[in-house]
């Protein structure tokens, strides 16, 4: 079950994926979903702060959150869409939601980055809803395929640093879903609306704000409930490298922490091209 946490300048949300995560999620770092009806819940936002050593993936389902960065991106991420952000050798920037009338509700990822790449240059793109495929094999399986590719249907995030998948899957009551993982890969779903089987051998359900992590394997062979289910499918090619984690920092070494903390102090931080 994700667990309740408060970020940014007071965001009450679900944290699903964290630290003690790692291990077994490996490339995957964090997943927080900050779902709320209550404006106040959500509104303080996530002011000015800094990341270095990772990517950040925010997918709004509904509302909209403004969004700006040091490197001069501003924009909104409405409804249905997505920001993959490649903070890179370090970025400043401010993710403020909007309010919003009924259930605002998003999720943010971290994916780690390696060693070889954590000081890459920042990148930013923003993905726009009707940019996002869908594949639907049957009628009641619906999947909006953000990265990684089902078939002949690929995500619009490409070029990735780290192979990495991203689907949005819904499917109708006890409607199956089977999809191939790569072996060897970090797999995990984390179910936001519903509820359904996640193993074909196993009675368990699980419903909403609960995590699901898979052992390895080429298959995972998912079963929605009487109410349907709706949950983000998510899996990638572990890095098996240090992590050393510093708030919104993700380095290799301490001391590589230390530094980058130095340079936030010191005004280096952001490194100009």
């Amino acid at each position: 079950m994700s667990r309740a946490t408060i970020e940014g300048a007071g965001v009450r949300l679900r944290r699903a994926l964290g630290p003690g995560e790692v291990p077994y999620a490996d490339p995957f770092l964090l997943l927080d979903d900050f779902s709320s009806d209550d404006p106040a819940d959500y509104l303080a936002g996530f002011p000015w702060h800094p990341h270095r050593g990772i990517e950040t993936v925010t997918y709004m389902i509904r509302g909209e959150v403004e969004h700006g960065d040091s490197i001069g991106n501003k924009g909104v991420i409405g409804s249905g869409d997505v920001q993959w952000m490649t903070a890179g050798n370090g970025i400043l920037h401010q993710e403020m939601p909007k309010e919003y009338k009924g259930l605002m509700q998003g999720f943010q990822l971290w994916v780690n980055l390696p060693a070889s790449q954590k000081m890459m240059s920042p990148r930013y793109r923003d993905v726009k809803i009707n940019q996002i495929p869908k594949y639907s094999p049957e009628k009641g399986v619906n999947v909006k395929v953000v990265a990684g590719q089902i078939g002949e249907t690929k995500g619009p995030v490409r070029d990735l640093v780290v192979d990495a998948e991203y689907l949005d899957v819904s499917l109708a009551p006890k409607k199956q879903f089977d999809h191939a993982v790569r072996k060897g890969n970090a797999a995990f779903s984390y179910v936001f609306e519903g509820n359904g089987h996640f193993d074909d051998k196993a009675k368990k359900t699980y419903g909403e704000q609960e995590l699901v992590l898979f052992k390895d394997g080429d298959t995972v062979s998912i079963k929605a409930g009487e109410n349907g289910l709706r949950f983000l499918m998510v899996s990638g090619k572990p890095l098996k490298e240090p992590v050393a984690w510093g708030g919104p920092i993700v380095m290799n070494t301490d001391e590589e922490l230390d530094l980058a903390f130095r340079e936030l102090r010191e005004g280096t931080f952001i490194k100009r091209r």
